[in-house]
């Protein structure tokens, strides 16, 4: 069932007009006619069944749907800008399937893209309707934000998390397996999780070692080293796995 978010829309109203965007694919691309129904996460990021009354749009909230797809932590992505455009719309859309909640891209010392001041705004803009198709693919309660940090420090104020992990390739070859799923299980519900991930050429030792020092925890990503759009989707996955499979 086709899944969209109007979350400017109260879900005391029981009967509203859905807006252009929406209507037009609801209507015209899906060719939706009086009594076809889809989902709504409305105002209270709550998933509402509805059902189209006439041809110009108006619809009527049905039943509440208590299904909840998100992730028990807030979980946050840092990722150091990747040399390409499609790295980060790849990073967002599937990060997003997979449950994030908001993802900073932060200019590391390995940065070899940097995301001019004037395009930032449309980068930005554009990530953020990618992360939006994704959320409605993946049937979703919430949008993830998506933001640019100038450095890793201000990518940790910004985002604020209650645990705060980098995945640091160093640790992988020294054979360190056991720190990330210690720090899984450690997580409690509502937490904010915050994982932070290099650009191609990964973190320098420095930037690590005054991570370690702002209370960071660095954490391997199994034996084998990740590119560094795969690592943010691993973490995602090993997240997933820890709080929402073993824990069922």
């Amino acid at each position: 069932m086709q899944h969209y978010f109007l979350l400017e829309q109260s879900p005391q109203e029981k009967k509203f007009q859905l807006p252009a965007d929406i209507r037009h694919h609801f209507l015209t691309v899906l060719r939706a006619v009086a009594g076809d129904e889809c989902e709504l996460v409305l105002k209270d990021h709550q998933t509402y069944l509805v059902r189209l009354i006439d041809d110009q749009g108006c619809v009527q909230v049905v039943k509440n749907l208590p299904h909840q797809s998100e992730l028990p932590v807030e979980t946050i992505l840092a990722c150091g800008i990747p040399k390409t455009k499609e790295k980060p719309a790849w990073i967002v859309q599937k990060s997003t399937e997979l449950g994030v909640r908001e993802i900073v891209f932060f200019n590391a010392q390995r940065s070899v893209s940097l995301w001019k001041a004037n395009k930032r705004a449309k980068k930005l803009q554009r990530l953020q309707k990618i992360a939006q198709g994704a959320a409605e693919q993946s049937h979703r309660n919430y949008i993830p934000k998506i933001s640019y940090a100038d450095n890793w420090q201000q990518a940790l104020q910004i985002t604020r998390p209650n645990v705060s992990l980098v995945a640091w390739e160093e640790s992988a070859k020294r054979g360190e397996r056991a720190q990330l799923a210690q720090q899984l299980q450690k997580l409690q519900k509502n937490q904010r999780l915050l994982a932070l991930f290099g650009p191609e050429g990964g973190l320098t030792s420095e930037e690590v070692s005054a991570m370690k020092d702002a209370g960071m925890i660095a954490v391997g990503l199994g034996p084998r080293i990740l590119r560094t759009e795969t690592a943010p989707l691993y973490l995602m996955a090993a997240v997933s796995y820890q709080l929402e499979l073993l824990n069922c």
